[in-house]
């Protein structure tokens, strides 16, 4: 008999291990697997001191966000635990996302986050405490394909985090549930949270990243006792010196405000290189490209990914979370190293980026890079 979450067990003989975050999605996946039958254990990530300045309300990992999880699930009936990852999401998390700016890239530290302490020290956890999968609150597919498991968008793309969840390598979706993908909408996740009694029914989503107040991340790094590059050139394409930035870390490819240029047509931040402490700055024309290379390739196709067609894998990808995908021909360049060459036109292609692959026609993802400098 296979139960909901595709074992050969009856709820009862199951054992899931739910990460919560203390926000309405994961708690609505403990609540209903509760009910259901399963043996349900929660396991709460603390990535930060409720006195430290990274402590904010409203974010997930810390504070009352705990202490929303520990309260569902004495509500439900089910044992609780809160690891402590601090050491692990500052060194793998909180420092990656600063070197990435000092260097002129733009991060996306929730993907580092999801490919190292989440799946990674957490998902081990699960394990550690004998529990035959782990089930996240991710609005994302796993579905079982001709060739093994696929990760697919979720139903509802409008709140789809495939693109966040991109990294995801074939053991760890052999491991991992999102009962929350098949949901056709937020809206129906919260009659089914009030349905169930949960109190956070209509706690609001957290849209910032968690360790930063109010999405000033200037603030934030700028707070760090770290080397920070001083004031440097603005020079155009061709090398003429514009004016003076006041460092790099305040800006990203792509911005218009706040560079102190007079111009009767904007400016935009075409690149930025960290060793010469230069910002190159152009018209919104210049912005857009079609090729770029990427790095640190994640493939969950069913073939290698150097054993492409001669003229490469075509496929659609996305290079920002918000923006639809575009056709593309990924050209290999070893297992890890490839080259994008997008069809259309894209915008303030970024650095730091991650670039996410998908086949054409289907909902499945077929993994993704990092945009990287050169």
């Amino acid at each position: 008999m296979i139960n909901s979450l595709g074992l050969n067990k009856t709820p009862s003989q199951t054992r899931v291990v739910v990460a919560m975050s203390g926000g309405v999605d994961s708690s609505v996946v403990a609540a209903q697997l509760k009910k259901e039958g399963y043996e349900v254990i929660g396991i709460t990530m603390q990535l930060y001191s409720d006195e430290s300045p990274n402590a904010i309300p409203g974010k997930c990992c810390g504070g009352i966000d705990i202490k929303d999880a520990i309260k569902v699930s004495r509500d439900f009936n089910f044992p609780h635990y809160v690891f402590d990852y601090q050491t692990e999401f500052k060194n793998n998390v909180i420092d990656d996302f600063v070197d990435s700016y000092s260097n002129g890239l733009t991060p996306i530290p929730c993907i580092k986050c999801n490919e190292t302490v989440k799946f990674s020290n957490l998902l081990n956890a699960a394990k550690n405490l004998n529990a035959d999968c782990m089930a996240t609150g991710h609005y994302v597919r796993r579905r079982p394909g001709k060739n093994g498991l696929e990760l697919h968008r979720a139903l509802d793309e409008s709140k789809d985090q495939s693109y966040f969840l991109f990294s995801t390598t074939p053991d760890q979706l052999e491991y991992l549930r999102f009962p929350l993908g098949n949901m056709k909408s937020k809206s129906e996740t919260r009659i089914l949270a009030k349905n169930l009694g949960l109190k956070i029914a209509k706690k609001p989503d957290s849209q910032d990243i968690c360790f930063v107040a109010r999405g000033k991340y200037i603030d934030f790094l700028q707070s760090l006792p770290i080397n920070h590059k001083g004031p440097g050139l603005i020079i155009d394409k061709k090398g003429n010196e514009l004016g003076h930035h006041d460092g790099i870390i305040n800006y990203t490819i792509g911005q218009r405000k706040r560079l102190g240029l007079s111009s009767t047509e904007p400016y935009y931040v075409l690149s930025i290189d960290p060793v010469l402490n230069c910002i190159t700055v152009g018209r919104k024309c210049d912005l857009v490209s079609k090729k770029f290379k990427i790095k640190e390739i994640n493939w969950l196709g069913t073939r290698r990914f150097i054993d492409s067609p001669a003229d490469g894998w075509s496929l659609q990808v996305k290079v920002r979370s918000t923006r639809p995908s575009k056709s593309a021909s990924i050209s290999p360049i070893d297992e890890s190293n490839g080259e994008v060459s997008i069809t259309e036109y894209e915008e303030a292609i970024a650095p730091g980026q991650a670039c996410v692959f998908y086949e054409k026609n289907s909902s499945r993802v077929l993994g993704g890079g990092w945009i990287a400098a050169n």
